[in-house]
């Protein structure tokens, strides 16, 4: 589906500025491609989540409908921003990697595991923790689940020898290719 308005993978700018990932048809490695997939299941996973949680909420009778909507909306608000910012990564750009890497990988699956593990903590056995499960507290993990193994996935994916290479200044880039046709040659 590449290249339609269905596609996952960003469609190169259209501004004036050179994109690495344009210029000659230039892919980035696969482990960018992995990074950028990994970060759109984590969201996709995260939204489901948001509405299920939101759902969830909304079905109780002393919840205003105002609380959990500012709350979805926040959450949707947050998952646009990292949307952008790892199209940005596929791009090649270094800070979007960066922030990323702390925002996602460290402070993001922080969030998504603190419940787990401070239900895991007080629970007295490992089956008290499955003794008041739902069905919808069950579809709430299983996404949990899928969007921290897609951190999980997406995160050291961007840091990759290949990933490190793609996001290299471009004039370091040049450098690093122009040593390696060179040693090329003298092997020969």
């Amino acid at each position: 589906m590449t290249g339609t308005a269905f596609s996952l993978w960003p469609a190169p700018h259209r501004s004036g500025t050179v994109d690495r990932s344009a210029a000659a048809g230039y892919r980035p490695p696969r482990a960018v491609r992995v990074a950028f997939t990994g970060l759109v299941v984590a969201l996709l996973a995260g939204v489901a989540e948001a509405i299920v949680q939101t759902a969830r909420l909304l079905e109780r009778d002393d919840v205003a409908v105002a609380d959990p909507a500012t709350g979805f909306a926040i959450r949707l608000g947050v998952y646009l921003v990292v949307l952008l910012v790892a199209l940005r990564m596929a791009k090649g750009a270094r800070w979007a990697r960066l922030l990323l890497t702390f925002g996602i990988g460290v402070i993001g699956l922080a969030s998504l595991i603190v419940e787990p593990l401070a239900a895991l903590l007080s629970a007295d056995k490992f089956g008290d923790l499955f003794v008041n499960i739902t069905a919808e507290s069950a579809v709430i993990g299983v996404f949990r689940a899928v969007h921290i193994v897609a951190v999980l996935v997406a995160v050291p994916a961007m840091y990759h020898p290949a990933a490190r290479a793609y996001f290299m200044k471009p004039n370091a880039r040049l450098l690093a290719g122009e040593a390696g046709h060179s040693e090329s040659h003298a092997s020969n």
